[in-house]
């Protein structure tokens, strides 16, 4: 049953990661994606978009290990790649914190799935 679980919130913030790639590598310049992100103009996003393009990546490529650590898991293998991709979107949302307090809720978005699928993952 935890196992279950655990797959759950791990596959939901692998979607989670991989609607923020979409959304920053695919869609940014569109004004109801940067006002999102709390840019400030169509220029400055224009100006922003590459930056923005390369962190959507960044949120695709943690989706993908979290998706393959549970591949692997499942498989029979240990739990090390779910457990580094988890621990890494966690960082990530920790990171984002540091950056002010406005971005605390972007950072509890971001980091709540994963941190339980973190903590419930080696009980499964």
């Amino acid at each position: 049953m935890v196992g279950i679980l655990a797959t759950v919130f791990a596959a939901l913030a692998a979607l989670l990661h991989v609607y923020i790639f979409v959304m920053e590598s695919v869609q940014w310049t569109q004004p109801k994606i940067w006002k999102r992100f709390g840019v400030a103009d169509q220029a400055a996003a224009e100006i922003t978009k590459p930056m923005a393009y390369n962190q959507g990546f960044y949120n695709l490529f943690l989706a993908i290990g979290v998706v393959i650590g549970i591949v692997l898991f499942y498989a029979g293998g240990g739990i090390a790649l779910v457990l580094f991709a988890l621990g890494s979107m966690v960082g990530a949302a920790l990171v984002l914190v540091t950056t002010g307090l406005k971005y605390v809720r972007p950072a509890l978005i971001q980091g709540t799935l994963p941190l339980i699928a973190f903590v419930l993952f080696p009980f499964a």
